[in-house]
């Protein structure tokens, strides 16, 4: 069974930075990766890593969010910088054996989620 949980969310100043964390069952995916999703709003995705540990970002990020993996500890990271309140939202990590389904904000595995809240 596939287990992905998120943490590392909480409530931050608008410019601030938060990291997350997605610690993995397993990284025997072709895709990993992060979307979030705002109260009404669609899933969101926001970068997804294939095996080679390429990866993709959606054009939305800009440089401020960066993702990384350490496959000793199956665990993926997102680093939230220079956060705006409409980056508020509900983050989760995915998993998927096709592409682009992560950036689809509908992959096949995802975890509980974590939440971000930008406010001053």
């Amino acid at each position: 069974q596939v287990q992905l949980v998120e943490s590392g969310g909480g409530t931050v100043q608008p410019g601030g930075s938060l990291r997350l964390s997605c610690a993995s069952s397993s990284s025997d995916f072709n895709w990993m990766g992060w979307f979030r999703q705002a109260p009404g709003k669609e899933r969101e995705g926001i970068a997804e890593m294939d095996r080679r540990g390429r990866i993709t970002y959606a054009a939305f990020v800009k440089g401020r969010f960066i993702f990384s993996q350490d496959k000793t500890k199956n665990t993926l990271y997102l680093q939230l910088n220079n956060l705006k309140p409409e980056d508020t939202a509900m983050y989760y990590c995915g998993a998927d054996s096709r592409t682009t389904m992560i950036l689809r904000g509908r992959p096949t595995y995802s975890g509980q989620g974590t939440q971000v809240t930008v406010s001053s």
